[in-house]
């Protein structure tokens, strides 16, 4: 059984060492991109920046959540830690609602249509 709870110890941290790698490649590639089309219309060349940024940062953060979900049930599976990983995937999901509203102008529950003009 140790040996077990030792594997996806090591799975937990490389699916966390993937999420980091996400938003690290994701912030390098959406930054390359906004020097790379700089142009008349800064607006749109800096708005379309954030959303690349923000999709990497949210793409991270669900995989980060995965590893945390892999090693607090799968590994330690006490009351303690799953509170813990309640509360640490509440905020994740905070931050990626947020970012998601940030980058597309809708909340995630929304179709295109329905989201605001104003909202961009």
């Amino acid at each position: 059984m140790d040996y077990y709870r030792e594997i996806m110890e090591l799975v937990g941290k490389v699916v966390d060492a993937a999420g980091v790698f996400v938003i690290v490649i994701g912030a390098i590639v959406a930054t390359i991109r906004f020097l790379a089309r700089r142009g008349p219309d800064f607006g749109s060349s800096y708005r379309a920046y954030r959303q690349g940024l923000g999709r990497a940062i949210l793409l991270g953060l669900e995989i980060l959540i995965a590893g945390d979900i892999i090693r607090t049930v799968v590994v330690a599976p006490t009351l303690e830690n799953v509170l813990i990983l309640g509360l640490i995937v509440i905020i994740r999901t905070f931050l990626s609602m947020a970012l998601q509203l940030e980058v597309d102008g809708r909340w995630p529950w929304q179709h295109a249509e329905e989201s605001s003009p104003h909202a961009r």
